[in-house]
C-alpha cells in the first residue's frame, strides 16, 4: 500500500500528536481521520501554529527532521525588536536544551513590515495596553524544543505569538487553521 502524506494548518491549543497521558487535551485526530500509522513530522508546541507534515512513511519523516530543511516562523514578539537583537539571533545566541546550556546554529532574521496576514487566533494575545509589538521572520535549519521562543527571549523580546510558515518549498498559504490536505509526495 502506498504510503500517504499531509500537510495540516495546526490550529492553536493541539498537540502535534494522537495520544496522550494528560487530560482534556486536544489531538491532531480530532482534526482529520489520519490512516493509521500517520505520525507527526517535527512538533509544533500547544501554544505554536502553523505548518505541520504528517507522513505513514518513516524515512521521508527522518529525511525532513534531519536533513537540514529550512523551516520559517513568524514570530510576533514583545516590543518594538531592534536591530541588534536581529544581529545577535542571527549569529545564534545561548538557550537552555533539557537543562543545558545550547547554542544555536546561524539563521535568518528580519523584522516585518507590517503584521503577517493570519487568520486570527482562537485566544487573544493582548492588547495595545500592554505596549507595542512587532513581527520577525526566522529561518532556522534546526529544531530544538521551543526553540525560537527561547531564542527571542535570549535577546529580550519574548514571543507572544507563533506561526510556522514554510517547511523547505512547502508554505502555509492560505490553509485555514485546522484544514488538512493531502499532497502526492513532500518534496522540501
Amino acid at each position: 500500500m502506498p504510503h500517504q502524506h499531509f500537510i495540516l494548518h495546526k490550529p492553536f491549543g493541539y498537540l502535534s500528536q494522537f495520544v496522550t497521558d494528560a487530560k482534556k487535551k486536544r489531538l491532531l485526530g480530532e482534526l482529520y481521520e489520519f490512516p493509521a500509522g500517520t505520525m507527526a513530522i517535527g512538533r509544533l508546541d500547544e501554544d505554536s501554529e502553523g505548518l505541520l507534515l504528517l507522513t505513514t512513511d518513516g524515512r521521508v519523516s527522518e529525511q525532513i527532521r534531519n536533513g537540514g530543511v529550512e523551516k520559517e516562523y513568524y514570530a510576533q514578539v514583545d516590543g518594538l525588536i531592534t536591530d541588534e537583537a536581529l544581529t545577535a539571533l542571527e549569529q545564534g545566541v545561548e538557550i537552555g536544551v533539557r537543562d543545558v546550556k545550547y547554542q544555536t546554529t546561524t539563521c535568518r532574521a528580519r523584522r516585518l513590515p507590517a503584521p503577517p496576514d493570519l487568520p486570527p487566533r482562537a485566544k487573544r494575545i493582548r492588547d495595545e495596553r500592554h505596549g507595542p509589538t512587532s513581527w520577525v521572520s526566522l529561518t532556522l535549519t534546526e529544531g530544538k524544543f521551543r526553540q525560537v521562543r527561547k531564542m527571542t527571549a535570549a535577546v529580550g523580546f519574548p514571543t507572544l505569538r507563533l506561526v510556522r510558515v514554510r517547511i523547505g518549498r512547502l508554505h502555509l498559504f492560505d490553509l485555514a487553521p485546522g484544514a488538512v490536505q493531502e499532497v502526492a509526495e513532500l518534496t522540501t
